[in-house]
């Protein structure tokens, strides 16, 4: 009987159907390991091909290359050194399975599946694995591991019954996305299986962009006084070896490297630019086209373009119109100045006339209305898009989730592009990510440090500018107040009655809650 373990944790980026790239990485994390001493590896859930695989994991072509590929990792472990523990789709009896599977001593050594599949928000697994029964632990070495994937750990059934069967030491492999205060919401159900079992924890997740998704690694080792051995760092690909001994009471993991997690600000500052910079390279774009309007909302979205990816990798265009006021002219030049990149400027006012004489004759003498306006917003589209495809770079579409929500946007205008940073950031949030970034720049960014959204931009009311002395808010309550609202009906999930004893004007929430039903 094993009295000693290490354990290395390989918080790792994986890519979406990338099989071999994805081996490679687990090839590279073991060589790595076999010179520390390491016994075993622990990659995160579905690894081998990446996740989320969506319908590609349905494709049999597909299936067959994760287990060639899974079988030629397993005939490395003959050579003595550390065993892997993957995750991986696998088929088994007619059905497939989102599974964890050790691999030792030259074979697939053992087979786990994931019992619990979760079907919410941005989850469809029933839909496409089979649910496994509920799991005994796999013999590794003279231990008794208790393997779980992912949702498994956030209901007790599968802990329970690997506790009961002999388990000495639960692992948890994940593919957990990030969300505001995700990371306490894992902590406490993982401190809840550790105190039910009273076993010791290794939660092994992964880390990246894969799509609209952003993986934010902390992975963690928790022992079984529910102290914390091991934390991981945020948002960086991170291998950590911890060291296991046998004690009077079980297993003990000592003290290693405990990153501390980041605040709130700098987590989602962090998942917008680890979003972006991994969209761009796993799919292969050169660089990045942004409209520089002058504004908050692509003065913060060029700047996370330029902290993913390096201002050389960064085109912003300014696409004045009649409407554009000299100051916003001023602050894009200032905007684009501070951050180092490279900005063109095109007018629009020439498509806008063509537009006028091209219509005049259907349109008659009708006054002019919105309709005028997202011409303007559809010939920057128009101008954006033609770079993007003359040049190859992606265009960055940069409306936030406040405008969007509610429709405050112009289709095939502003809301044309390949990826847009601010999806799911709040206008209230946007200003004050942009005055978090002016004050802070952790080190491992691209961009420039100090003030590179200029004070302007963050003080003036922001506008569209899509005819005279427009603002946003001659069309929509104060963002304060919008926000609340919007919190309260898409994430609260909160009826009209909830939200306006909140202190609403029952008018006002009926108004954004028909603004947001007909946007969507």
């Amino acid at each position: 009987m094993a009295d000693r373990l290490k354990i290395l944790l390989a918080q790792r980026n994986p890519t979406v159907g990338d099989i071999g790239g994805n081996a490679a990485q687990i090839r590279e994390a073991r060589t790595a390991a076999a010179a520390e001493g390491v016994d075993l590896v622990i990659f995160p859930e579905l690894f081998a091909c990446g996740y989320p695989p969506e319908d590609l994991v349905l494709k049999p072509f597909f299936q067959d290359r994760v287990e060639d590929a899974v079988r030629a990792l397993a005939r490395d472990t003959d050579d003595g050194g550390p065993g892997l523990l993957i995750g991986a789709p696998w088929r088994d009896g007619g059905a497939l399975y989102n599974a964890a599977l050790l691999l030792d001593g030259g074979r697939v050594a053992a087979k786990r599946f994931k019992h619990d599949l979760p079907n919410y928000s941005v989850f469809d697994e029933k839909r496409v694995f089979a649910a496994g029964p509920l799991p005994g632990p796999i013999s590794f070495r003279g231990v008794r591991l208790g393997v779980l994937v992912c949702e498994d750990m956030w209901t007790p059934d599968v802990a329970e019954c690997l506790e009961e069967s002999g388990a000495e030491i639960l692992v948890v492999l994940n593919g957990s996305p990030f969300e505001s205060d995700k990371g306490d919401v894992r902590m406490n159900h993982a401190t809840q299986r550790v105190t039910e079992s009273r076993l010791p924890l290794i939660y092994v997740n992964q880390v990246g962009g894969q799509d609209e998704l952003v993986f934010d690694g902390l992975s963690f080792v928790l022992n079984a006084d529910r102290s914390i051995a091991a934390f991981l760092p945020a948002f960086r690909a991170a291998d950590i070896s911890t060291e296991w001994a046998r004690a009077a009471k079980g297993w003990v993991c000592a003290q290693a490297l405990r990153a501390a997690p980041p605040d709130d600000d700098e987590a989602m500052y962090r998942a917008m630019v680890l979003g972006l910079a991994d969209y761009v390279r796993k799919n292969g774009f050169p660089g990045v086209i942004v409209g520089l309007s002058g504004g908050i909302d692509s003065a913060l979205t060029a700047v996370v373009a330029v902290d993913a990816l390096g201002a050389e990798r960064v085109h912003c265009v300014m696409m004045p119109s009649p409407y554009t006021s000299e100051e916003s002219l001023e602050d894009a030049a200032d905007c684009a100045q501070r951050l180092g990149v490279e900005l063109d400027e095109i007018s629009i006012a020439p498509a806008m006339s063509a537009f006028e004489t091209m219509m005049r004759p259907v349109f008659g003498d009708r006054a002019p209305d919105t309709t005028e306006e997202n011409i303007q917003a559809r010939s920057r589209g128009i101008v954006l898009m033609a770079l993007s495809n003359k040049l190859g770079h992606m265009l960055l579409t940069t409306g936030n989730k406040s405008e969007m929500s509610v429709g405050y946007a112009t289709l095939y205008g502003d809301m044309a592009g390949g990826y847009s940073v601010l999806k799911d950031v709040y206008k209230t949030d946007v200003f004050r990510l942009a005055r978090w970034r002016n004050e802070r720049r952790p080190d491992d960014l691209a961009g420039p440090a100090g003030c590179v959204i200029p004070e302007r931009i963050l003080t003036k009311a922001p506008s569209a500018e899509l005819r005279p002395d427009q603002t946003d808010q001659d069309s929509l309550p104060p963002y304060e107040v919008l926000d609340d609202i919007l919190r309260c009906l898409i994430e609260g999930e909160m009826g009209v009655d909830e939200i306006v004893a909140r202190g609403h004007p029952p008018e006002l929430v009926q108004r954004v809650w028909r603004m947001l039903d007909i946007a969507e």
